[in-house]
């Protein structure tokens, strides 16, 4: 099957437009910002152990590190079948960089997709974002987070807010200089200005926070 795409760059385009006009305050960091690339950085994929295999092995590292160790973890079986992974050794995956909570993950990411209890691409693709997150979730080391940055840069949904994520919360705070807490409900209750567009308003919210930093 094809892989995921993202949206037409003018989905975009009209997503700047009706955040800016629903929401002044933000324009003005929409236009530090300049034109918006989320679909450059959509990655397509084609199955789901793929993309979570992938996203386990990211978790809490720099990109050029996580990235070596993808390519080793993936050496160990090339053709990325689960039911091949549910067979390595700990010890494999171990001297291949993942870290022992890693190897759990992994080990429960190819023991539950062999068994049917992931849902494949083509099953994503007719699934709600609520429902995604709910089953993934489900998965050792796939917590909301991970599902929501599936849904943005795997599948390229446009209304995702994953309001923990500390880059969202530090563009919001540069964005609205806010500093009280709990800013998770001051992002939520903003959010509701940016649907249905609100994975463009993260997006433009993680830029804040790099031109801050």
């Amino acid at each position: 099957m094809a892989a995921i795409l993202a949206a037409a760059p003018a989905t975009y385009d009209a997503a700047v437009m009706q955040l800016k006009a629903a929401d002044p305050v933000f324009a003005r960091a929409i236009d530090r910002v300049g034109p918006c690339r989320l679909a450059e950085e959509i990655k397509p994929f084609t199955t789901t152990f793929e993309a979570l295999l992938e996203a386990i092995t990211h978790q809490q590292l720099s990109t050029k590190a996580a990235a070596t160790i993808y390519a080793r973890v993936c050496a160990l079986a090339p053709d990325l079948d689960p039911k091949e992974f549910v067979q390595l050794e700990e010890t494999a995956l171990r001297e291949a960089g993942l870290s022992r909570a890693k190897v759990l993950a992994v080990r429960d990411l190819a023991e539950r997709t062999s068994a049917g209890n992931v849902p494949t691409m083509e099953a994503l693709l007719e699934m709600e974002d609520v429902d995604i997150i709910e089953s993934l979730s489900q998965i050792r080391g796939i917590g909301r987070w991970s599902a929501e940055m599936l849904l943005i840069f795997r599948l390229g949904r446009l209304d995702v807010l994953p309001t923990a994520d500390l880059g969202v919360q530090q563009g919001f705070g540069t964005a609205f200089r806010k500093s009280n807490k709990p800013i998770v409900k001051a992002i939520e209750h903003r959010g509701k200005r940016w649907q249905p567009y609100r994975s463009v308003a993260s997006w433009y919210l993680w830029r804040v926070a790099e031109l801050a930093r």
